[in-house]
């Protein structure tokens, strides 16, 4: 896949099969917002995604760093066959976010990748660790995750 340029059209087409295949997200306002070089951003709007307090509902938070790991894999992976679970997650909320939720989720380094395209190939199952940033104001960081992601071919 080229990841140096995303058309519209892609990104509307990956926004749609969450929309449609995770409910969620269509109620959190969940858009894709860019997928090129290898980096994938989903945005979510704090209007509807917020506390008490004003500020981002850590389960709106967790739940976009998943979803955006999970689409980096999909997206990656090119097969609309394949289900992509999550098996394992860490979060470390650092700070707030207050304004639109944006995660980013880089795919992962090249050999790393390698071995997981392989392993899917040959056996239909493979699985691989991503990290996702979750950020506040500027683009600092308010929420690190890491998820070890499971991609099989045809049923679970």
């Amino acid at each position: 896949m080229n990841h140096a340029c995303s058309t519209e059209s892609q990104l509307s087409q990956t926004e749609e099969f969450l929309h449609t295949q995770i409910p969620i997200t269509r109620a959190m306002g969940v858009r894709v917002e860019s997928w090129e070089a290898g980096r994938l951003v989903l945005t979510a709007p704090l209007e509807i995604n917020h506390n008490h307090l004003g500020t981002a509902f850590g389960g709106s938070l967790a739940a976009l760093a998943t979803l955006a790991g999970y689409a980096c894999l999909w997206l990656e992976l090119g097969d609309r066959t394949a289900h992509v679970i999550i098996a394992e997650s860490t979060l470390s909320y650092r700070r707030p976010v207050r304004g639109e939720l944006r995660a980013v989720c880089h795919r992962p380094e090249g050999e790393v990748l390698a071995a997981f395209k392989s392993a899917f190939a040959q056996t239909g199952k493979a699985r691989v660790r991503l990290s996702v940033a979750v950020e506040g104001a500027q683009g600092t960081v308010a929420v690190e995750f890491s998820g070890t992601f499971v991609a099989r071919r045809g049923g679970l």
